[in-house]
């Protein structure tokens, strides 16, 4: 076990959470606990965006230090009173004084989360190809680090930049830096560490709100931390309540689940023996409905859930606003028009599909806040403005949102200018994406909506119900008349939400920032019902629940720590309604808890991987692949980024290819994904950046240079600057026979099944080109030739090119003359000469029969024959 470079993180984490903590205490100085639990999300954005801007220019320690540099400065600001400078001396300003025993507290929350996943992570710290994105992630840890400039070049698209949202693969690949900590163990120290970020923010959040409220913090922050951190959706424990039932009425119960939520029979009548941690997180049919810890357990180190802290950062900033007080116009400015929108600007970098939630969680925080939106751009009047609470005219409200639109409209400009180059660039993808209305028939039911978050929903509607029971019961009964009426199933269950927590919100100003966060959580649930995002990276709208659900576990995890504690204190008027808070409270968390039991106990059962616990992300290439292993640390020890040659990710495009699989699996690009190494044609996931045309055109150029002739094969091989070509098992299946053996190309690397040729890109055979030329029209046809038996096809595409259906200029053809000039030894084709002749108003020659000489005038076409160097051949 790595425990030396577990400390250095641990100590770069105790360092950026001390840095950043004054900075987020001034931020949130009018609000209890200083809200330092957010000191590392925050920390991480300080730290990447200025070196992202900075990267753009020149990535590496120049970059990292203009970084480290901001968040010093930013540091030591936020802890003087600039006050007193006027008099000559320096003292700490107030905000920035914190408790000591709360930042342990929060820090040692930080530790449990980092802790857990370093513990399963060392049972199984590999980024294997199955059943995950660990491929993509770590190629884009290894380019990364290899990379001059940003964005970084795509390990899968030789010649291009990455076409997809890497900040957070940046930000683990400068603690890498700052710890000198290969990406191999940087991959699981950054995993864990996001994961603890993520659990100190939650708590803080949860907290806070609890705490404005008169309630205990510590209960609040905690039931969040066990929602986010440990819980599951209803899945497992449905199963299991199902199999102790009796058996008399065990049947027909599974039966009526079976048909209500679309799981199969099978599924729901396995033991707790058969359990597989991955069948929760696909409930919903055609959907991925992942939660927090089953994303971190199957150890992806994926964009959706990089961004995870960066969300909670943003639901704490809107947080914090909301109770700034109204005559704090200039902190209520930083907050919504510098700290919001330079958070969202870094989510479009880091997880794009999480960045209109950024904007909207601070139009929305805006729009609710007891303080005017106009008094952003003005200052207040004399008299006081009034609250959200207490406008009920209607066109006070219209003049509410329309200010509220002007401040929609600023922070995304402004969010947009911090995230100005992946806007231009890598978000401009070649792959084809549009919103699309989404058909009744792939809309969830109800009941595998409720497996999935009927937990929380039992929650919050036990909440709405006792806050303002009348009217919770008439909004309920109007969405289940309209989820009835426009054929939308989970409507029945969200709109209550949507609609009763925004009411409660604008007309009791005491239910507080949770409604703001409800009406976010459940607004995204009932949005993904009504459109989607159609695109390649999935069918139908599986990309767009997957990467939606993923943050409305947060909004409704956090939301639900606080609705319980605000149950069980409505319960705590006697001793008997207090015990009955505890089993109510101890029943939910041993219920959603089921699933992290059984799961996490069946990775760690399966014990630590040969040779004992470890965070090396790619030793199980020496144990799993031995055959490909130094082959691959042979590639990874290649300096810069020279152009690799592997078979490519896919099975579907190119050649007849009998691999059983290509993506998630080893066959798939092993040696590009683990090195960063960029190859002509990785996986099919380019499909979806690129587009699907660009990317089989790929594919068809990197079969033709493993199958190709030699002048094929050298055209392309010097198009794409290859320097190395990979032939290993993928290879030797897809193709029948390969033959490397040409000039410019050597054997450079033997091992195991793998040969890696070099190529000499100014060694390779230079093919000739052919074309014929018009006085008047230009080039009309052309094409190349290498071999001598190549001259075959080339005259039988010239008899095709003179036949009668042609244009009339070609068909004045005459008279040819050829010149070949032949290598004895290689048999190759070095030059070829042709000479056309076209006399004016001469007959069409039929069947092709050609009279020699040289009869030319004025209107002649002659053949031009150039190396591919584009210097004349001399004769």
């Amino acid at each position: 076990m790595e425990y030396l470079l577990i400390a250095r993180w641990v100590l770069v984490y105790v360092v950026l959470f001390l840095l950043t903590a004054p900075i987020t205490a001034r931020l949130s100085r009018h609000i209890s606990g200083y809200g330092v639990g957010l000191a590392l999300p925050l920390g991480f954005v300080i730290l990447s965006v200025p070196a992202y801007w900075v990267g753009q220019w020149r990535w590496g320690p120049l970059a990292y230090l203009a970084g480290l540099g901001t968040l010093l400065t930013l540091s030591s600001i936020a802890l003087c009173e600039w006050e007193s400078l006027r008099d000559l001396r320096v003292d700490r300003h107030p905000a920035s004084r914190i408790d000591g025993i709360y930042l342990i507290e929060l820090f040692s929350v930080f530790l449990l989360g980092f802790g857990c996943i370093l513990l399963i992570r060392s049972y199984d710290p590999g980024v294997i190809p199955v059943g995950g994105e660990k491929f993509l992630d770590f190629g884009l840890l290894q380019t990364l680090s290899r990379s001059a400039v940003l964005p970084p070049m795509d390990f899968w698209f030789a010649g291009e930049r990455v076409q997809y949202y890497y900040g957070g693969h940046l930000t683990t690949t400068i603690l890498g830096w700052l710890t000198s900590t290969p990406p191999r163990y940087a991959y699981n120290l950054s995993l864990a560490g996001f994961f603890g970020a993520l659990l100190a923010a939650v708590y803080e959040l949860a907290g806070l709100i609890w705490a404005t409220a008169g309630g205990n913090r510590r209960l609040a922050g905690g039931l969040a931390v066990y929602f986010v951190g440990w819980a599951s959706n209803l899945y497992t424990p449905t199963r299991l309540t199902l199999q102790v039932l009796p058996t008399s009425i065990q049947r027909p119960i599974i039966n009526a689940v079976a048909s209500q939520t679309g799981v199969s029979l099978s599924e729901l009548r396995d033991t707790s023996s058969s359990f597989y941690y991955w069948d929760a997180s696909r409930v919903i049919e055609g959907t991925i409905n992942e939660f927090p810890l089953f994303a971190w357990l199957n150890g992806d180190l994926h964009a959706h859930m990089l961004g995870q802290p960066i969300l909670v950062l943003a639901m704490a900033v809107g947080f914090i606003y909301y109770c700034t007080p109204p005559d704090n116009r200039r902190d209520r400015q930083v907050l919504i028009f510098v700290i919001i929108p330079v958070v969202a600007g870094w989510q479009a970098i880091q997880n794009t599909w999480s960045f209109p939630s950024v904007l909207a969680i601070g139009v929305l925080t805006v729009f609710f806040a007891p303080s005017a939106p106009r008094s952003l751009f003005r200052t207040p009047a004399s008299t006081p403005q009034p609250s959200a609470q207490s406008q009920s005219s209607f066109f006070d409200v219209l003049r509410r949102m329309s200010w509220v639109g002007v401040v929609a409209v600023c922070i995304t400009i402004i969010a947009v200018i911090v995230a100005l180059p992946f806007v231009l660039g890598p978000a401009t993808g070649g792959g084809s994406r549009s919103l699309a209305l989404l058909p009744p028939s792939m809309r969830s039911s109800l009941g595998a909506f409720l497996l999935v978050h009927g937990l929380f929903i039992l929650i919050l509607w036990t909440l709405l119900l006792r806050e303002s029971r009348w009217v919770f019961i008439c909004i309920a009964a109007a969405g289940a008349i309209l989820g009835s009426l426009l054929s939308i199933p989970a409507a029945v269950a969200v709109v209550p939400l949507l609609v009763g927590s925004g009411w409660v919100v604008w007309t009791r100003h005491e239910f507080g920032y949770m409604g703001v966060l409800l009406i976010g959580g459940t607004g995204l649930l009932l949005l993904v019902e009504l459109i989607y995002v159609n695109e390649q990276a999935g069918p139908g709208r599986m990309n767009t629940v997957f990467k939606t659900y993923a943050q409305v576990w947060l909004f409704l995890a956090i939301s639900s720590g606080v609705a319980l504690s605000k149950i069980r204190r409505r319960l705590a008027s006697t001793r008997w309604t207090q015990t009955l808070s505890v089993i109510i409270i101890a029943g939910v968390m041993i219920l959603s808890g089921l699933y992290g039991g059984f799961a996490v106990g069946a990775h760690l059962d399966s014990g630590p991987p040969p040779g004992g616990p470890t965070l090396d992300a790619t030793a199980f290439v020496d144990q799993r692949h031995p055959e490909s292993a130094e082959a691959i640390e042979w590639i990874d020890q290649r300096p810069g980024q020279p152009v690799l040659l592997e078979a490519p990710g896919t099975t579907r495009y190119g050649v007849s290819d009998t691999r059983s699989r290509a993506m998630y699996s080893w066959s798939g690009n092993p040696a590009s994904s683990l090195t960063g190494v960029p190859t002509v044609a990785g996986w099919a996931h380019e499909v979806g950046y690129r587009g699907q045309d660009a990317y089989r055109a790929r594919v068809t150029d990197v079969d033709t240079m493993y199958t190709g002739t030699t002048g094929e094969r050298a055209r392309l091989l010097h198009k794409y600057n290859v320097s190395y070509i990979w032939v290993g098992p993928s290879e030797k299946t897809r193709y029948e026979q390969l033959n490397m053996s040409m000039d410019g190309v050597r054997l450079a690397h033997q091992s195991g099944t793998v040969r890696i040729y070099s190529v000499s890109t100014a060694s390779l055979p230079r093919s000739v080109s052919a074309g014929w030329f018009h006085r008047d029209c230009g080039a009309i046809d052309g094409f190349n030739i290498q071999e001598v038996g190549d001259v075959l096809s080339f005259l039988k595409h010239f008899s095709f090119v003179i036949g009668p259906h042609r244009t009339p200029q070609l068909r004045r053809i005459w008279t040819v003359i050829i010149a070949l000039s032949v290598d004895r030894e290689t048999n190759q084709l070095l030059a070829l000469n042709l000479n056309y002749c076209i006399p004016v108003n001469s007959r069409i020659p039929r069947n092709n029969e050609f009279l020699h000489g040289s009869d030319c005038n004025s209107e002649c076409l002659i053949a031009s024959n150039k190396h591919i160097d584009g210097e004349p051949n001399g004769f």
